[in-house]
């Protein structure tokens, strides 16, 4: 069920604000733009940046609508918006790299949520009743604990829908790993939604599954998914750019490898690195825990929740994750607030 903070309420909980944080707050703080991006952990975070800010340091915060590119085009080229809350980099590696070290952007913090990435995965029941199983490699030798509807003599591995850039990646390492010839068939799930449904059915009802999926993610949040990690050295970004990511038909000899490492940071404008703001104190130091992100990811999904009611939802319930992000007293002053 939504919620909605406007009107009366909404009136009193900033006039409060204001007349708890000193006018010399508002001057160290000042004015501030923030990429709120169109998936559901980022709008969180960037509704919960604008409460804390606020309410907390006596920020004055303007969310704008963002997307990776979008966002990374803007801040590189005009400086706008100061800061971008949940920036994944492997998309636009190369020229970040290069507005880090020219001095146009700054990376403030390396990882704004625990347990980020993308790979492969089990079901808790299964990970629970096959504690020797911890490795890709060790569970691809069992195709007969993960049966397929059409073939219950193979085991079923699920990829990613058609169209998706990991979907190149999952079939060559099926390739790398040798998975047919040890009795498997990869599964197109067809759709996000097919893809989430094959996983809601089997941990409902008990079933093993095996395949793609990434963090952080209702779906893992809801079904406590469990990576599984691969077993394997990293084999070098040549085999993961020039023969992983393409077509089976461009990569000859696909090697075994651990999933490329899905970076995510807090990345700022210069203008803003060097504005001297009290926020910046704040946004070095909030690292979501991943059961958090991800139980939020659920409520949002449950409740057809937006990032802003779901974050006043966040300050509300979980005063003991985000407390540790902030001195006591501005803990008092964003409590005072809700």
């Amino acid at each position: 069920m939504k919620t909605f903070r406007y009107g009366a309420l909404g009136a009193l909980g900033i006039i409060a604000s204001i007349a708890m944080a000193p006018s010399a707050s508002a001057a160290e703080c000042g004015n501030i733009t923030v990429a709120e991006m169109n998936w559901a952990s980022a709008e969180l975070m960037a509704n919960v940046d604008k409460i804390i800010l606020e309410n907390g340091y006596g920020c004055d915060v303007e969310l704008v609508p963002g997307a990776t590119n979008p966002t990374f085009t803007s801040m590189n080229e005009k400086g706008e918006p100061d800061v971008a809350p949940e920036l994944w980099i492997n998309a636009i590696r190369e020229p970040l790299e290069k507005a880090y070290a020219e001095g146009r952007l700054h990376k403030l913090l390396d990882g704004p949520i625990e347990g980020t990435g993308e790979g492969w995965w089990v079901t808790r029941k299964f990970a629970d009743e096959h504690p020797e199983l911890d490795t890709v490699g060790k569970l691809i030798e069992h195709p007969e604990l993960f049966p397929a509807t059409e073939d219950p003599s193979k085991g079923a591995f699920m990829g990613c829908p058609a169209g998706w850039g990991c979907q190149n990646i999952n079939n060559n390492l099926f390739r790398a790993f040798k998975m047919e010839d040890k009795g498997w068939v990869q599964v197109n799930p067809g759709s996000a939604a097919g893809l989430d449904g094959a996983i809601a059915k089997a941990a409902e009802r008990g079933e093993p599954w095996f395949g793609y999926y990434w963090a952080p993610t209702a779906i893992i949040g809801k079904y406590d998914l469990q990576m599984i990690p691969f077993g394997v050295d990293w084999a070098g970004d040549e085999n993961w750019h020039d023969c992983l990511s393409l077509e089976v038909a461009e990569c000859a000899d696909p090697q075994p490898t651990t999933w490329i490492k899905s970076e995510v940071n807090t990345t700022v404008s210069d203008d803003f690195f060097k504005s001297g703001s009290s926020a910046i104190d704040y946004l070095k130091t909030r690292v979501w825990p991943a059961k958090a992100m991800n139980g939020m990811l659920v409520y949002m999904t449950d409740n057809q929740a937006t990032g802003e009611d779901a974050a006043y939802h966040f300050l509300e319930s979980q005063e003991d994750v985000w407390s540790k992000w902030v001195s006591s007293e501005v803990a008092e002053k964003v409590k005072a607030a809700l």
